[in-house]
């Protein structure tokens, strides 16, 4: 998918942009899914491609929504980021290549991959799934 700054610009709001389109961060606390438990799917709010599910979501409490995994296998992609002076590892949509946020492995957390997808609540849009599904 392939879209020119100015259409980015057009479609999204200006924090949308600043995170999605420019590897920004949202402050921690403050997203729209940090400690939200509601079942359903996380689709990249740029594109729509689901990424995430709510059965990979956990209370980390680092400040962003966490996941373990992502929804399936190259729904993401992983670029080295040496910024804020420290290695990091970026996850990106692999559909339109837009920030989502960091994945870090080794914390000790209690989940299958020992893996925390640190993602931006403004990078994300949840989709609730219907009533006993």
């Amino acid at each position: 998918m392939e879209k020119t700054e100015a259409e980015w610009r057009q479609e999204l709001t200006p924090e949308e942009f600043r995170v999605l389109r420019q590897a920004g961060t949202e402050r921690p606390y403050t997203g729209e899914y940090w400690d939200t438990h509601t079942a359903g799917v996380y689709q990249c709010r740029a594109c729509g491609t689901e990424l995430f599910t709510s059965k990979e979501k956990f209370d980390s409490h680092c400040g962003w929504p966490s996941f373990w995994a992502p929804l399936a296998e190259g729904t993401v992609r992983y670029l080295h980021d040496r910024t804020m002076g420290m290695e990091r590892v970026e996850v990106r949509c692999a559909t339109c290549d837009s920030h989502l946020g960091h994945v870090f492995e080794g914390e000790g957390y209690g989940t299958p991959t020992d893996q925390r997808f640190c993602i931006n609540s403004v990078s994300l849009k949840l989709v609730e799934s219907a009533p006993g599904a």
